[in-house]
């Protein structure tokens, strides 16, 4: 069963960071790439970075990049969001994804609340 857990959000002032865990079961996490992907209060999905499988290459917004790293341990069967510079506009539910062909993602996580506030 596959199961994807996500932790670490939490407040955090303008400019502060955070780091987001996700933690996998269930299948092969090493093969798969890996999404993270948030929701603002009162908008709609917004995709926010991918980590592939091969080569763990890397991909992200244009609103995140320069701040927000995506990196896995697949030795632990992890996945990692490190955000730096945070903006308050950043606030949102953050979701961990399994990644599928065509960009599909058809496992999520319930994710993890990130609010970034004075």
């Amino acid at each position: 069963q596959v199961q994807l857990v996500e932790s670490g959000g939490g407040l955090v002032q303008p400019g502060g960071s955070l780091r987001l865990s996700c933690t996998a079961s269930g299948f092969m996490f090493s093969t798969y790439s890996m999404n993270w992907v948030r929701q603002a209060p009162g908008k709609g999905l917004e995709w926010v970075s991918r980590i592939l499988s091969v080569g763990s290459s890397t991909y992200s917004a244009a609103s995140v990049k320069g701040r927000f790293t995506i990196s896995r341990d697949n030795a632990e069967n992890t996945l990692y969001l490190q955000m730096n510079s945070l903006k308050p506009e950043d606030t949102a539910v953050y979701y961990c994804a399994q990644g599928g062909n065509y960009n599909a993602m058809y496992y999520w996580g319930v994710g993890t609340l990130v609010t970034v506030s004075s």
